[in-house]
């Protein structure tokens, strides 16, 4: 059954009765997130890096990649596998959807990273 409530407060509850540890009446500095750490002098914030990472059209394009090779991978696995249990094809069919995936977006990262290298070198000569 619930308590009524009360205007006093007998100290076993800890709302609103929390106390600080420093003496009454001094004020205590709040340090943010932002400033703290070894991000003071060069501005760098690692979750908006992130976020700009997600959001950007390689990721896209890599999530696609994976998708379709791993669809492939599947639809492989279900039209030529016809030995073992039903188990056993899905499992062995997941895993080759995930190799197949993994391999897709490897490919596509080394060819993006190629044309970077190409573009830096041709930058570079001009330069």
């Amino acid at each position: 059954m619930a308590r009524k409530a009360t205007g006093k407060s007998d100290g076993k509850s800890g709302k609103g009765t929390r106390r600080s540890a420093a003496a009454p009446g001094t004020k205590i500095a709040r340090v943010s997130s932002k400033g703290a750490g070894g991000s003071k002098g060069n501005g760098f914030d690692a979750s908006e890096a992130f976020v700009k990472l997600l959001q950007s059209p390689l990721m896209a394009e890599l999530v696609a990649v994976a998708a379709t090779a791993a669809l492939a991978a599947l639809a492989e696995q279900g039209f030529t596998s016809s030995s073992g249990s039903r188990g056993k094809r899905a499992g062995s069919a997941v895993k080759a959807a995930g190799k197949a995936a993994a391999a897709a977006v490897g490919r596509r990262l080394s060819t993006e990273m190629e044309e970077i290298r190409k573009a830096a070198a041709k930058g570079g000569a001009k330069a």
